[in-house]
């Protein structure tokens, strides 16, 4: 599970990837507050508007009498262009099966999730959700698919995903539903668009092309080490402590690593593990399976272990 992004985070995922974007009205504050939660979150969602209009920004912001708006985070316009319409809770992805949520959560299924024959878990609080403008009845266009693409690479770089956290609306659960089309009533192949998205996350588009004339490469640096010993002392007294003291350097690496996880504010990464620290590496624990007294908060050599591989650190008694 993943906190969901800021606005801030988001553009800067955005400007990273190379996505093409335009910001529409109020979006940074236009969403369904007090209408259910928001976070965390487990993935994208992939629909489509089932119209070919060339402009359907004012209807995906505002929604209709029986669905307000917004009716979702990103609107994918025929050229390519992002159109940012909400942030927070959107109406976009509704009741689904909680057996495809815990697949996605753990990206823990084949070719597709599991079936979807149940409608009983909110979607609108776990998914990201994209409407791409067009009937579904065709392809959507090159463009379209190629931005989807880097949309997709965007959110799940962010958040430590693979393209596994991506699935259609059709994979969700809602009954009828079968966007994102091809053809009428047929379904993209998602094995495949996801295959395309973790070839554009393996590509690492998001970094820029070497410099045609060769220039000496320059040495590795070595990964930073953490001391699981030294790092379970902090835990355990900085809480207590008067003020933020930093009693140990190693606690912003493993800070570093949490913010990228999406599970501490960058603002509170300060080299004291404090009651953020706590909360968060928590979560850590709770995203590797643990509860109970086995995810305080106090890193253990498991979870340690499996943060430093994700986020490139080393671990020393």
């Amino acid at each position: 599970m993943s906190t969901p992004m800021t606005a801030d985070q988001l553009m800067a995922q955005l400007k990273k990837w190379g996505v093409k974007y335009q910001e529409y009205r109020s979006w940074r504050t236009h969403n369904r507050a007090g209408h259910g939660a928001w976070g965390p979150v487990n993935g994208f969602m992939v629909h489509h508007t089932g119209s070919d209009a060339s402009d359907q920004r004012s209807l995906l912001y505002n929604g209709t009498a029986a669905l307000p708006g917004p009716l979702c985070h990103f609107g994918l316009a025929q050229d390519g262009t992002v159109h940012l319409i909400g942030w927070g809770r959107a109406n976009h992805a509704g009741a689904g099966d909680p057996d495809v949520l815990k697949a996605v959560e753990n990206e823990s299924y084949g070719a597709y999730p599991p079936a979807d024959n149940q409608s009983s878990v909110d979607g609108n609080a776990r998914f990201y959700g994209v409407e791409i403008w067009y009937s579904g009845s065709h392809k959507m266009s090159d463009a379209q698919y190629a931005t989807l693409r880097k949309l997709a690479a965007a959110l799940c770089d962010f958040h430590g995903w693979s393209a596994k956290s991506v699935i259609a609306h059709a994979e969700w659960g809602s009954p009828g539903k079968w966007d994102p089309g091809m053809a009428p009533g047929k379904t993209y192949d998602m094995a495949v668009v996801r295959a395309d998205i973790a070839a554009t996350l393996a590509s690492k588009s998001a970094t820029p092309s070497a410099p045609s004339t060769p220039t000496p490469k320059p040495s590795t640096p070595a990964k930073p080490s953490v001391s699981l010993s030294k790092l379970v002392t902090a835990a355990k007294r900085n809480p207590s402590a008067k003020g933020t003291p930093v009693t140990y350097s190693g606690v912003r690496t493993v800070e570093a690593a949490l913010v990228k996880a999406g599970l501490l504010s960058a603002s509170k990464a300060d080299g004291h593990y404090g009651t953020d620290t706590i909360k968060a590496y928590a979560a850590w624990q709770h995203k590797c399976g643990y509860s109970g007294k086995a995810a305080d908060g106090v890193p253990g050599p498991s979870t340690l272990r499996k943060l430093a591989a994700k986020y490139g650190f080393t671990v020393t008694a």
